[in-house]
């Protein structure tokens, strides 16, 4: 004889936040991995010349994968700034003898992103 199992309803995770910033911070990386995929296209096209490059960009200039990096991009955002939450409980930083408070791990995490990425604007606006 086995157990009574509560059936479990397919939209379980709508119920609380907490969930739904799981399973979304989950689904997330399906996006992350998009994003890595396409940047190695990318890098692909360029490779093989001014006319792969120019198929390339041609493709990416449709609507369906302008909205699809769009989604994507929101979905990474999504990714980072949770990660950037957790980091001070993944991490234990101490700075002679004393742990670091979380907000200054978060705050750290959040100043290399902004500078990371004014590097990154200046060698590509340049």
């Amino acid at each position: 004889m086995t157990a009574y199992q509560r059936p479990v309803q397919l939209l379980w995770w709508l119920e609380r936040r907490s969930y739904l910033l799981f399973v979304l911070r989950e689904l997330s990386s399906v996006f992350v991995a998009w994003f890595v995929v396409y940047l190695l296209l990318l890098v692909k096209a360029i490779s093989d010349g001014a006319a792969s490059y120019q198929r390339f960009l041609d493709w990416s200039g449709q609507w369906w994968a302008v909205a699809l990096n769009l989604i994507a991009l929101l979905f990474v955002l999504l990714h980072a700034v949770t990660w950037f939450a957790l980091a001070p409980r993944a991490m234990v930083i101490k700075v002679r003898g004393k742990r670091l408070p979380p907000q200054q791990i978060v705050v750290a995490h959040y100043l290399a992103w902004l500078v990371l990425s004014a590097v990154v604007a200046w060698v590509v606006l340049r």
